[in-house]
């Protein structure tokens, strides 16, 4: 039974059990891309199970000086970049498409996902770990108490689907939290049908205010020339994808210059 570090932002807590690691690594269908990148290997309980399924391009990124070093010995061959993925330049570091994969530090969990969908012209696929209330986030629909920011930018352009919950009792010693195992898969989606940077805002200052209906969010985030948009009797929990992109391009055209 191999104790291998579980980096959640919750203290030192290490997973018991292997089984789950080798199911994060058979989410990956390589399909679409040529490189695959894990995010936070530390003592490699996921590295090993990519290894085995032979990814002609795999590599990891980790900040942890100790980890690295474990890595390298313990992995000769494994293509490592000591770093921190929130500042890596994946442009740079990668020519073509990739997936992303881990057992995500709980403390920057959200911002992977942002990454993730800001360089969706190159991630085609994400499968890893996250505390289990980012991932139901992550992948709800409208209507939900739990569908907001992340689920409306992730859901633009990724396919989500929640695979299954890890318990506490795998990780040891245990966190306070279940954790969640989820998939994004790149949709079909090139480019939003509107101001995708007015799209960003307008998401973000509809939930900012989530409790309210749309009209009082969208009022006192733009200044407006009408207020005639037939949904913003709405809570932003009501609106769909496209119902954000309509109401984008309401919101485009009645801006005061």
């Amino acid at each position: 039974m191999s104790k291998v570090r579980a980096k959640k932002g919750l203290g030192q807590h290490f997973l018991r059990d292997k089984t789950i690691a080798r199911r994060i690594a058979g989410l990956l269908t390589f399909e679409g891309y040529q490189s695959v990148l894990e995010i936070g290997p530390g003592m490699g309980v996921l590295t090993e199970f990519l290894i085995e399924r032979r990814f002609p391009d795999l590599r990891v990124v980790e900040i942890d000086f100790e980890s690295v070093e474990y890595l390298k010995n313990s992995y000769p061959d494994l293509n490592i970049i000591q770093g921190d993925f929130l500042t890596m330049n994946i442009d740079k570091e990668f020519a073509g498409k990739i997936a992303i994969t881990g057992n995500f530090p709980y403390n920057i969990s959200s911002q992977i996902i942002f990454r993730a969908i800001e360089h969706r012209d190159k991630v085609t696929e994400l499968a890893g770990m996250f505390q289990r209330e980012v991932a139901e986030r992550i992948c709800a629909g409208p209507g939900s108490k739990t569908y907001g920011i992340l689920s409306v930018l992730t859901g633009a352009f990724f396919k989500t689907k929640y695979q299954f919950t890890v318990s506490e009792k795998v990780f040891s010693p245990p966190p306070k939290v279940k954790s969640g195992v989820i998939t994004l898969r790149r949709n079909e989606t090139e480019s939003l049908n509107c101001n995708e940077q007015l799209f960003f805002r307008v998401v973000k200052a509809s939930f900012n205010q989530r409790r309210k209906m749309l009209r009082n969010s969208v009022k006192a985030a733009f200044n407006l020339k009408s207020e005639d948009y037939p949904h913003l009797h709405l809570r932003p929990e009501q609106l769909s994808v496209e119902g954000f992109i309509s109401l984008t391009n309401w919101i485009e055209e009645n801006l005061v210059q």
